[in-house]
């Protein structure tokens, strides 16, 4: 399009080729876009770029394109310092990149410094495959059960020099409820019962490997007590005794680590209150032995201090249902709280 098909006024026309500015670029305000003398001006207000003499030598220096900078002054003149301002950002921005870089770099020298990264062990492999197997394929629960320990407690003292006058050996609380638990196993088969591979058929046993988890500073092993319901309490504390030392001393025979029915952790020890153990499979069960703690219990409607166990039991609920684990746990409680029953 030619200018002199544009609409717009002589003295408009004039003041255009006067100021050097291309009327297509400039926005009529007459009838039908005619352009104004005053469109014209007005159009060389905005777009002339207003600049202090120190600030527009500085920015040819530099090469610094003036469309682009935003003036501080009036009416939107370009001054001094926002030519600075300008030449100074990228410095500012390669300083801070280099800045951010150095803590970065310091940072991963403190965690370099602060951490040790170590291989798992075989055992520990072993152990994380067989809690996460076990974890990951049994739908789970767990029943927990207060016992007060004041007969165990009592038997325990009234037994313990006469078994260790025939073993050599000291009986231990977990030795007593041990015993209780190999008692109470032979009364609920489903308990002392595994599932096979395939989840279709359920192994009962008429018999009692009683396994005892044993922790160490690196890893956890689960001796198994071959035969434990056909031993008697002198003859569990020294089985007990002899599996647990050969663990500790890493000398378990791959048979002595395999074939339990039942697994029995006790971290009493330890002052825990109650957790909830993995089962250790293929077993349908385990049962966690939580600490010894003194508390006000009422008996014979009178409040008395007691000691009080806390007994975790986790069931495969694919085997085990929770009225069975229920009645299992209630059988043993009585035992516990009535010992001298067992030794009848």
């Amino acid at each position: 399009m030619e200018n002199s098909k544009l609409r717009a006024t002589p003295a408009a026309r004039d003041l255009a080729k006067m100021m050097g500015i291309d009327l297509l670029n400039v926005r009529g305000s007459g009838a039908k876009g005619r352009i104004h003398k005053e469109d014209v001006e007005e159009f060389n207000f905005e777009k002339k770029v207003r600049i202090t003499p120190l600030a527009n030598k500085i920015a040819q220096e530099y090469n610094i394109d003036l469309s682009t900078v935003e003036g501080s002054g009036h009416n939107g003149k370009i001054m001094k310092e926002d030519i600075l301002n300008i030449i100074a950002k990228p410095k500012e921005t390669e300083e801070l990149a280099r800045h951010e870089k150095a803590i970065l770099a310091e940072k991963e020298q403190v965690e370099e410094a602060d951490i040790e990264v170590i291989p798992m062990s075989p055992m520990r492999k072993v152990i994380a495959k067989r809690m996460s197997d076990s974890y990951f394929t049994a739908p789970t629960f767990t029943l927990n059960y207060e016992v007060d320990m004041t007969e165990l407690i009592s038997l325990r003292k009234k037994v313990m020099d006469t078994i260790m006058e025939n073993t050599g050996k000291k009986i231990t609380v977990t030795d007593l409820i041990s015993f209780a638990v190999v008692k109470t196993l032979m009364k609920h088969k489903y308990v002392n019962s595994e599932l096979s591979a395939d989840g279709t058929q359920i192994t009962l046993h008429n018999y009692v490997n009683l396994s005892i988890a044993v922790g160490m500073d690196d890893g956890l092993l689960v001796p198994v007590i071959k035969g434990a319901d056909k031993m008697s309490l002198s003859e569990l504390v020294v089985a007990s005794k002899d599996i647990i030392k050969k663990a500790l001393a890493m000398k378990l025979s791959p048979s002595e680590q395999s074939g339990s029915t039942f697994t029995i952790s006790n971290l009493g020890m330890f002052g825990t209150q109650s957790f909830n153990p993995i089962i250790n499979q293929p077993n349908s069960a385990i049962l966690g032995v939580a600490a010894t703690v003194e508390k006000p219990v009422v008996v014979d409607g009178e409040i008395v201090i007691r000691p009080i166990m806390t007994m975790c039991l986790t069931i495969d609920h694919r085997v085990v249902d929770g009225l069975a684990g229920a009645k299992f746990m209630q059988d043993l409680k009585k035992l516990l709280e009535n010992p001298l029953a067992m030794l009848i």
